[in-house]
């Protein structure tokens, strides 16, 4: 990027905490300030972690907006604060969790996990795209994991919205590439987070109606541990995901993983 580039505008959801919150830090404390960082979230109530991390780029290189991405009019109104309108790299990485034997997890659950981690990727490439097409340039960044290569127990759910996602963006990243606009998936394995260990601690208190005794024990006695050992012992730091490098690297590549 030449010096007297002016910044890139990169849109990143789900920034109240974990990847999302350092990648954005990460990249508003660029000692070449080549970007300039709109850091969203659902709820600001949640901000002032993200504010605090960001100290001095607060108002400068990084700004917070509030962002519901399973909602167009709450995408509209984030975009509309944005100067033109024109996001040069969109990061999809909001998201939400689900564990659990299946016979505890209603259709609405099922719903309101894809309404976030797929449908809601999907409004924000949707609302970014015409732009991007429009100016010929642009990066869109997918926040997918592990488990959208290969299926996890008791995480049916989870893995099948990371699936949807490969698949969705595996295929629009072929059509993009005539616009020189790239697409890539970031598949990270375990990351241990505040949201990852709520998470475990939610549904090791849940009681799971219509689960039968089998696959209780299966969960809680041995699924469960065996969770909270994983991310102890070889879980990534978010930190490691959002490493600069790695994103300098997927703004100049063609779309890949």
């Amino acid at each position: 990027m030449n010096m007297a580039d002016p910044p890139r505008t990169v849109l990143i959801s789900g920034c109240s905490s974990g990847i999302g919150l350092q990648l954005a830090v990460q990249l508003a404390h660029d000692p070449r300030q080549r970007y300039q960082v709109v850091a969203t979230m659902r709820d600001l109530g949640k901000k002032g972690t993200l504010e605090a991390a960001a100290g001095e780029a607060l108002g400068q290189t990084l700004t917070v907006a509030q962002l519901d991405v399973c909602s167009d009019e709450s995408v509209a109104q984030c975009l509309s604060c944005i100067r033109g309108g024109e996001v040069d790299v969109l990061v999809n990485n909001a998201g939400v969790g689900l564990v659990g034997p299946l016979e505890g997890l209603s259709l609405a659950t099922m719903k309101k996990v894809f309404d976030t981690n797929f449908f809601g990727a999907v409004r924000l490439v949707k609302a970014v795209l015409p732009g991007m097409k429009r100016r010929r340039q642009g990066h869109i960044v997918v926040v997918s994991s592990v488990m959208g290569l290969q299926g996890v127990v008791f995480n049916d759910v989870y893995a099948a919205s990371k699936f949807a996602l490969e698949g969705f963006f595996e295929s629009l990243a072929v059509q993009l590439l005539q616009f020189n606009i790239f697409v890539s998936l970031v598949e990270p394995g375990p990351v241990a987070t505040d949201f990852e260990g709520k998470l475990l601690e939610q549904v090791s208190a849940a009681e799971i109606p219509g689960a039968d005794p089998d696959t209780l024990h299966y969960f809680q006695d041995l699924y469960l541990p065996a969770s909270r050992e994983l991310f102890r012992s070889i879980g990534q730091s978010p930190q490691d995901v959002a490493q600069p490098y790695k994103m300098e690297t997927l703004r100049t590549s063609p779309a890949h993983k």
